[in-house]
């Protein structure tokens, strides 16, 4: 058994002074300007076939080595193109052509036919007889009623009561298991302009009813990603009882427009810019961010946000014409995912 030990150690040996003999060889056989004794420059990288796919390698770690490879060689090639075009840019000056706009899902938008022009004497005319018409022409002031479903959890509990210190002129309500059909007149009886119902599931916010009192519309909303006060790093103080500024991007539909209008009648008219605070609700890809900031001025020429909080994010899912009426309601407009959700590219708000 020694002796087989032996042969089989004396031939690893061999073998491996072999390959060490081939590669100083190898390495003798290339020159110092790497090229070979006949004058051929060795390849630096493996070259695939035309037609080959690196998903053919049936090994697993072998795959992976050589996409990790082929990863690295497409960003050192993007890196060089890009430091490339930037020397040509700096050599021109003045005469360089203008930076190429980045291709997004928002600016290749499908074109929508319910784009609202804000000269338009239609949209003028429909601002003028809608449902808001009222606040807007400062007839009114806004007045809140916020409440929740049935048997409400600790978590949509608070999201309510921090809701109510972001909205001036707004209370809270527990329902105590009365029907909203019965809630509405009540509400259009002690003057309430507006209704607010945070709906849960398993102890999770997850709908927001808003309803304009007393002729409506509703708009229902899937509500997601909800962060409370205590749950955002790095927030401000408790908000003041200012009246805050408040923001609306990108509702350009017709849709939208009327959306932005209702949350805009939640807000008094005249900010107080005292408090610096500031209430946005932006639409993005037909999904509506909702944040609290306050500003922090830095120096006469710098300022920058604080959030105060809560956040959470809406979808809308419906919009019904009058007060809420799951039975005989008239629906605007439904969110229908398998007919409307056809492109990635086209938006509803």
């Amino acid at each position: 058994m020694a002796k087989a030990g032996d042969k089989s150690g004396g031939s690893g040996k061999k073998g491996l002074k072999r390959k060490a003999a081939t590669e100083e060889a190898q390495e003798a056989a290339v020159g110092e300007d790497g090229t070979t004794e006949s004058g051929v420059q060795p390849p630096t990288t493996a070259a695939f076939p035309p037609g080959f796919s690196i998903s053919e390698i049936k090994n697993k770690q072998r795959r992976h080595l050589m996409f990790t490879r082929w990863k690295q060689q497409q960003r050192k090639e993007k890196l060089a193109a890009k430091k490339k075009l930037k020397k040509e840019r700096e050599a021109l000056g003045d005469k360089a052509p203008p930076k190429p706009v980045p291709k997004t899902i928002d600016n290749q938008r499908v074109y929508d036919e319910t784009i609202v022009d804000p000269n338009d004497e239609e949209v003028a005319y429909d601002e003028a007889t809608d449902e808001f018409a009222s606040y807007f022409n400062r007839q009114t002031s806004p007045k809140i009623l916020i409440t929740t479903s049935d048997r409400p959890h600790g978590r949509t509990v608070r999201l309510c009561e921090q809701l109510s210190t972001v909205i001036p002129n707004s209370h809270v309500y527990y329902r105590r298991g009365l029907a909203l059909k019965k809630i509405i007149p009540q509400c259009i009886s002690r003057d309430f302009t507006d209704l607010i119902v945070i709906n849960e599931d398993r102890k999770i916010p997850n709908g927001l009813i808003l309803s304009h009192l007393p002729n409506g519309p509703t708009a229902h909303f899937k509500m997601s990603s909800v962060r409370l006060r205590k749950e955002i790093k790095r927030r401000g103080k408790d908000p003041t009882e200012h009246i805050p500024e408040i923001i609306l991007n990108n509702f350009t539909t017709r849709l939208g427009h009327s959306i932005g209008r209702m949350f805009a009648s939640l807000f008094p008219h005249n900010p107080q810019f005292i408090g610096r605070q500031v209430a946005t609700f932006h639409n993005q890809r037909d999904y509506i961010f909702f944040r609290f900031h306050r500003y922090i001025f830095k120096s006469e020429k710098k300022v920058g946000i604080q959030e105060l909080g809560p956040r959470f994010t809406l979808k809308l899912r419906s919009l019904q014409k009058g007060t809420f009426d799951s039975k005989y309601g008239e629906y605007e407009w439904v969110h229908k995912p398998r007919e409307m959700d056809t492109s990635r590219r086209k938006f509803h708000l």
